[in-house]
Protein backbone atom coordinates (compact mmCIF):
# COMPACT_ATOMS: atom_id res chain seq x y z
CA UNK A 1 0.00 0.00 0.00
CA UNK A 2 1.18 2.88 -0.78
CA UNK A 3 2.36 5.75 1.87
CA UNK A 4 0.20 9.15 1.51
CA UNK A 5 2.76 11.82 1.72
CA UNK A 6 3.26 14.25 3.89
CA UNK A 7 4.13 17.87 3.12
CA UNK A 8 7.48 19.33 4.39
CA UNK A 9 6.79 23.17 6.02
CA UNK A 10 8.30 25.02 2.39
CA UNK A 11 5.78 22.33 0.51
CA UNK A 12 2.67 23.47 2.83
CA UNK A 13 4.00 27.65 2.04
CA UNK A 14 4.69 26.89 -1.16
CA UNK A 15 0.90 25.12 -1.23
CA UNK A 16 -0.86 27.97 0.10
CA UNK A 17 1.32 30.97 -1.87
CA UNK A 18 0.04 28.97 -4.96
CA UNK A 19 -3.20 30.09 -7.35
CA UNK A 20 -5.76 28.39 -8.84
CA UNK A 21 -5.09 29.44 -12.52
CA UNK A 22 -5.64 29.01 -16.30
CA UNK A 23 -1.87 28.13 -16.80
CA UNK A 24 -2.49 24.64 -15.64
CA UNK A 25 1.30 25.25 -13.82
CA UNK A 26 2.32 24.81 -10.03
CA UNK A 27 4.58 28.00 -10.05
CA UNK A 28 2.84 30.93 -8.09
CA UNK A 29 1.73 33.58 -10.58
CA UNK A 30 2.74 37.35 -9.18
CA UNK A 31 1.87 39.18 -12.50
CA UNK A 32 1.18 37.50 -16.11
CA UNK A 33 -1.83 39.73 -18.14
CA UNK A 34 -1.97 36.44 -19.75
CA UNK A 35 -3.02 34.38 -17.20
CA UNK A 36 -6.29 34.66 -14.90
CA UNK A 37 -5.71 33.94 -11.29
CA UNK A 38 -9.59 32.32 -11.13
CA UNK A 39 -10.04 32.13 -7.29
CA UNK A 40 -8.82 35.64 -6.58
CA UNK A 41 -11.38 36.45 -8.99
CA UNK A 42 -14.06 34.17 -7.82
CA UNK A 43 -13.78 35.77 -4.56
CA UNK A 44 -13.51 39.13 -5.53
CA UNK A 45 -16.69 39.01 -7.21
CA UNK A 46 -18.62 37.11 -4.51
CA UNK A 47 -17.37 39.60 -2.70
CA UNK A 48 -18.05 42.16 -4.42
CA UNK A 49 -21.45 41.74 -5.17
CA UNK A 50 -21.76 40.71 -1.24
CA UNK A 51 -21.09 44.20 -0.47
CA UNK A 52 -23.19 45.98 -2.75
CA UNK A 53 -26.43 43.73 -1.64
CA UNK A 54 -25.62 44.74 1.88
CA UNK A 55 -25.45 48.16 1.20
CA UNK A 56 -28.75 47.80 -1.39
CA UNK A 57 -30.35 46.12 1.43
CA UNK A 58 -29.57 48.87 4.12
CA UNK A 59 -30.88 51.25 2.00
CA UNK A 60 -33.57 49.91 0.86
CA UNK A 61 -34.65 48.71 4.76
CA UNK A 62 -33.74 52.50 5.96
CA UNK A 63 -36.77 53.93 7.82
CA UNK A 64 -37.47 57.37 9.32
CA UNK A 65 -37.91 55.90 12.55
CA UNK A 66 -36.14 53.98 15.19
CA UNK A 67 -32.99 53.13 13.11
CA UNK A 68 -31.48 49.21 13.74
CA UNK A 69 -28.01 48.43 14.75
CA UNK A 70 -27.18 47.69 11.20
CA UNK A 71 -28.63 50.89 9.66
CA UNK A 72 -26.64 52.86 12.36
CA UNK A 73 -23.60 51.26 11.11
CA UNK A 74 -23.96 51.82 7.55
CA UNK A 75 -25.73 55.27 8.28
CA UNK A 76 -22.59 56.23 10.23
CA UNK A 77 -20.02 54.73 7.52
CA UNK A 78 -22.00 56.44 4.68
CA UNK A 79 -21.87 59.77 6.64
CA UNK A 80 -18.24 59.33 7.32
CA UNK A 81 -17.27 58.71 3.41
CA UNK A 82 -19.48 61.35 2.22
CA UNK A 83 -17.97 64.08 5.14
CA UNK A 84 -14.30 62.96 3.47
CA UNK A 85 -15.72 63.51 -0.08
CA UNK A 86 -16.90 66.67 0.44
CA UNK A 87 -13.53 67.72 2.06
CA UNK A 88 -11.53 67.01 -0.69
CA UNK A 89 -14.04 66.61 -3.90
CA UNK A 90 -15.38 70.52 -4.35
CA UNK A 91 -17.40 69.23 -7.13
CA UNK A 92 -20.93 68.61 -6.08
CA UNK A 93 -21.67 66.85 -9.62
CA UNK A 94 -18.81 64.66 -9.07
CA UNK A 95 -19.33 63.98 -5.87
CA UNK A 96 -23.09 61.93 -6.81
CA UNK A 97 -20.57 59.32 -8.33
CA UNK A 98 -17.77 59.13 -6.38
CA UNK A 99 -18.80 59.37 -2.98
CA UNK A 100 -21.09 56.08 -3.69
CA UNK A 101 -17.81 54.86 -5.83
CA UNK A 102 -15.71 55.40 -2.78
CA UNK A 103 -18.29 53.98 0.21
CA UNK A 104 -18.07 50.41 -2.41
CA UNK A 105 -14.34 50.55 -2.28
CA UNK A 106 -14.30 50.90 1.46
CA UNK A 107 -16.83 47.89 2.13
CA UNK A 108 -15.37 45.96 -0.58
CA UNK A 109 -11.98 45.86 0.32
CA UNK A 110 -12.67 45.58 3.99
CA UNK A 111 -14.44 42.53 2.87
CA UNK A 112 -11.74 41.42 1.08
CA UNK A 113 -9.19 41.74 3.25
CA UNK A 114 -11.32 40.00 6.11
CA UNK A 115 -10.93 36.68 4.45
CA UNK A 116 -7.27 36.44 5.80
CA UNK A 117 -8.82 36.05 9.30
CA UNK A 118 -10.75 32.45 7.76
CA UNK A 119 -8.89 29.51 9.12
CA UNK A 120 -5.87 29.11 6.93
CA UNK A 121 -6.57 25.73 6.09
CA UNK A 122 -10.70 25.73 6.00
CA UNK A 123 -11.63 26.48 2.72
CA UNK A 124 -8.23 25.06 0.64
CA UNK A 125 -9.37 22.06 2.40
CA UNK A 126 -12.65 22.20 1.21
CA UNK A 127 -11.98 22.79 -2.27
CA UNK A 128 -9.45 19.50 -2.08
CA UNK A 129 -12.15 17.31 -1.18
CA UNK A 130 -14.11 18.62 -4.20
CA UNK A 131 -11.58 18.58 -6.37
CA UNK A 132 -10.47 14.89 -5.14
CA UNK A 133 -14.30 13.70 -5.48
CA UNK A 134 -13.79 15.12 -9.20
CA UNK A 135 -11.07 12.83 -9.24
CA UNK A 136 -8.15 14.89 -9.45
CA UNK A 137 -4.96 14.87 -7.20
CA UNK A 138 -5.76 16.92 -4.21
CA UNK A 139 -2.42 18.14 -3.72
CA UNK A 140 -2.46 20.18 -7.63
CA UNK A 141 -5.96 21.82 -6.02
CA UNK A 142 -4.83 25.28 -5.15
CA UNK A 143 -6.83 28.35 -3.94
CA UNK A 144 -5.80 31.17 -2.82
CA UNK A 145 -8.73 33.26 -0.76
CA UNK A 146 -7.68 37.09 0.30
CA UNK A 147 -7.78 38.36 -3.12
CA UNK A 148 -6.25 41.64 -2.26
CA UNK A 149 -2.85 39.10 -1.44
CA UNK A 150 -2.99 38.82 -5.06
CA UNK A 151 -1.29 41.81 -6.90
CA UNK A 152 -3.18 41.29 -10.00
CA UNK A 153 -5.95 42.64 -8.23
CA UNK A 154 -4.71 45.88 -6.56
CA UNK A 155 -3.42 46.55 -9.45
CA UNK A 156 -6.38 46.46 -11.42
CA UNK A 157 -8.43 48.33 -8.95
CA UNK A 158 -5.35 50.84 -8.96
CA UNK A 159 -5.64 51.42 -12.67
CA UNK A 160 -9.32 51.65 -12.15
CA UNK A 161 -8.52 55.02 -9.99
CA UNK A 162 -6.11 56.07 -12.74
CA UNK A 163 -8.35 55.96 -15.25
CA UNK A 164 -11.32 57.66 -13.38
CA UNK A 165 -8.53 60.06 -12.76
CA UNK A 166 -7.89 60.76 -16.41
CA UNK A 167 -11.50 60.94 -16.97
CA UNK A 168 -12.07 63.68 -14.61
CA UNK A 169 -9.06 65.34 -16.01
CA UNK A 170 -10.47 66.26 -19.43
CA UNK A 171 -14.03 66.62 -17.92
CA UNK A 172 -13.38 69.25 -15.68
CA UNK A 173 -10.60 71.07 -17.31
CA UNK A 174 -11.40 70.11 -20.73
CA UNK A 175 -8.74 68.22 -23.47
CA UNK A 176 -7.32 71.67 -24.19
CA UNK A 177 -6.61 72.58 -20.50
CA UNK A 178 -5.28 69.25 -19.93
CA UNK A 179 -2.74 69.21 -22.58
CA UNK A 180 -1.69 72.60 -21.03
CA UNK A 181 -1.21 70.97 -17.67
CA UNK A 182 0.72 68.19 -19.04
CA UNK A 183 3.46 70.26 -21.18
CA UNK A 184 3.33 73.38 -18.72
CA UNK A 185 3.19 71.71 -15.39
CA UNK A 186 5.17 71.60 -12.88
CA UNK A 187 7.96 73.57 -14.05
CA UNK A 188 6.71 76.32 -16.23
CA UNK A 189 5.07 77.09 -20.10
CA UNK A 190 8.93 77.55 -21.56
CA UNK A 191 9.45 75.05 -24.40
CA UNK A 192 12.01 73.73 -23.43
CA UNK A 193 10.40 72.51 -20.67
CA UNK A 194 7.96 71.03 -22.23
CA UNK A 195 9.44 67.26 -22.68
CA UNK A 196 10.35 67.68 -18.83
CA UNK A 197 7.31 68.69 -17.53
CA UNK A 198 5.71 66.00 -19.51
CA UNK A 199 7.70 63.08 -18.34
CA UNK A 200 7.08 64.29 -14.72
CA UNK A 201 3.88 63.96 -15.25
CA UNK A 202 3.73 60.34 -16.99
CA UNK A 203 5.92 59.86 -13.68
CA UNK A 204 3.79 61.11 -11.31
CA UNK A 205 0.43 59.25 -12.44
CA UNK A 206 2.69 55.41 -12.79
CA UNK A 207 4.01 56.36 -9.59
CA UNK A 208 0.40 56.92 -7.98
CA UNK A 209 -0.63 53.92 -9.91
CA UNK A 210 1.90 51.16 -8.85
CA UNK A 211 2.43 52.40 -5.35
CA UNK A 212 -1.78 52.37 -4.52
CA UNK A 213 -2.02 48.43 -5.56
CA UNK A 214 1.18 47.84 -4.30
CA UNK A 215 0.58 49.07 -0.95
CA UNK A 216 -2.70 47.32 -0.42
CA UNK A 217 -0.76 43.75 -1.76
CA UNK A 218 2.20 44.03 0.39
CA UNK A 219 0.13 44.41 3.65
CA UNK A 220 -2.22 41.76 2.69
CA UNK A 221 0.38 39.13 1.24
CA UNK A 222 2.56 39.88 4.40
CA UNK A 223 -0.28 39.57 6.61
CA UNK A 224 -1.08 36.04 4.73
CA UNK A 225 1.82 34.71 5.18
CA UNK A 226 2.09 35.26 9.08
CA UNK A 227 -1.25 33.37 9.01
CA UNK A 228 0.47 30.65 6.89
CA UNK A 229 3.60 30.22 9.33
CA UNK A 230 1.25 30.56 12.38
CA UNK A 231 -0.43 27.38 11.20
CA UNK A 232 2.54 25.40 11.05
CA UNK A 233 2.65 25.62 14.51
CA UNK A 234 -0.33 23.72 14.92
CA UNK A 235 0.91 21.05 12.66
CA UNK A 236 3.78 20.55 14.97
CA UNK A 237 1.84 17.72 16.79
CA UNK A 238 3.13 18.73 20.36
CA UNK A 239 0.83 20.58 23.02
CA UNK A 240 3.71 23.21 23.03
CA UNK A 241 3.06 23.48 19.12
CA UNK A 242 -0.60 23.95 19.57
CA UNK A 243 -1.13 26.59 22.21
CA UNK A 244 1.88 28.35 20.89
CA UNK A 245 -0.83 28.31 17.45
CA UNK A 246 -3.70 29.72 19.20
CA UNK A 247 -1.96 32.14 21.08
CA UNK A 248 -0.22 33.98 18.23
CA UNK A 249 -3.08 33.34 15.28
CA UNK A 250 -5.84 34.88 18.31
CA UNK A 251 -2.90 38.04 18.79
CA UNK A 252 -2.06 38.30 14.81
CA UNK A 253 -6.23 37.89 13.68
CA UNK A 254 -7.17 40.53 16.76
CA UNK A 255 -4.05 42.93 15.14
CA UNK A 256 -4.57 42.35 11.84
CA UNK A 257 -8.47 43.55 11.94
CA UNK A 258 -6.79 47.20 12.23
CA UNK A 259 -4.89 46.63 9.52
CA UNK A 260 -7.51 45.11 7.39
CA UNK A 261 -9.56 48.11 8.53
CA UNK A 262 -6.67 50.69 7.47
CA UNK A 263 -5.69 49.78 4.24
CA UNK A 264 -9.53 49.66 2.97
CA UNK A 265 -9.37 53.26 4.70
CA UNK A 266 -6.17 54.38 3.06
CA UNK A 267 -7.24 52.70 -0.62
CA UNK A 268 -10.09 54.72 -0.46
CA UNK A 269 -9.25 57.97 0.50
CA UNK A 270 -6.28 57.82 -2.07
CA UNK A 271 -9.30 57.42 -4.12
CA UNK A 272 -10.76 60.31 -2.98
CA UNK A 273 -7.47 62.12 -3.25
CA UNK A 274 -6.47 61.48 -6.67
CA UNK A 275 -9.53 61.97 -8.11
CA UNK A 276 -9.88 65.20 -6.23
CA UNK A 277 -6.36 66.39 -7.65
CA UNK A 278 -7.76 65.57 -11.33
CA UNK A 279 -10.58 68.10 -10.28
CA UNK A 280 -7.36 71.09 -9.45
CA UNK A 281 -6.15 73.45 -12.11
CA UNK A 282 -2.10 73.78 -11.77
Amino acid sequence: MATEHTQTASEYVVHHLTHLNTSGERQQVVVDWGIINLDSMFWSIVLGALAVFLLWRAASKATAGVPGRFQCAVEMLVEMVADQAKGIVHSEESRRLVAPLALTVFVWIFFMNAMDLLPVDLLPVIWENIYSAAGGDPHHAYQRVVPTADLNITLGMAIAVLLLCLFYNVKIKGVQGWMHELFNAPFGSHPLLWPVNFAMQMVEFLAKTVSLGMRLFGNMYAGELIFILIAMLGGTATMLGFVGHVIAGSVWAIFHILIITLQAFIFMMLTLVYIGQAHDSH
